[in-house]
């Protein structure tokens, strides 16, 4: 099975993925090279949903905090939605993204992401 990658229009400052398959050796160029332009386009958060990705692996896990180590210098985050439980068994046990940005739902990742905003526009900008 191949990596599936199906990117979203923008929204809000925010851009969404949808995975599907295996992330893996044989995938994770294509992954970094679907998202180099969107990090280039500095997003205020990438949003992987991972409902479809059915294996991760340690150059799938590189990838994932490549593209968060591109997001911090603007401050941006990656967040995940929707993980199968082994693929957040694997980002907990690597500690690849704060188990705090993991989320069950889109709907959860908007909320988050509109309460963080609101705290920035009131300026508190801390997490």
């Amino acid at each position: 099975m191949t990596l599936e990658i199906e990117v979203y229009p923008p929204v809000n400052g925010n851009q969404y993925v949808l995975l599907g398959g295996r992330l893996d050796t044989l995938s994770h160029a294509l992954l970094d090279e679907r998202l180099a332009p969107m990090l280039a386009a500095r997003p205020h958060a990438l949003v992987l949903d991972l409902a479809h990705l059915d294996y991760i692996s340690s150059a799938g896990v590189r990838s994932i905090l490549k593209a968060r180590k591109a997001l911090a210098p603007h401050d941006g985050r990656l967040l995940i939605v929707h993980p199968q439980e082994q693929i957040r068994k694997v980002i907990d046990i690597v500690q690849a993204v704060p188990m705090d940005e993991i989320f069950e739902s889109s709907a959860d990742a908007d909320a988050y992401l509109d309460a963080l905003q609101r705290r920035i526009l009131e300026g508190d900008d801390q997490p």
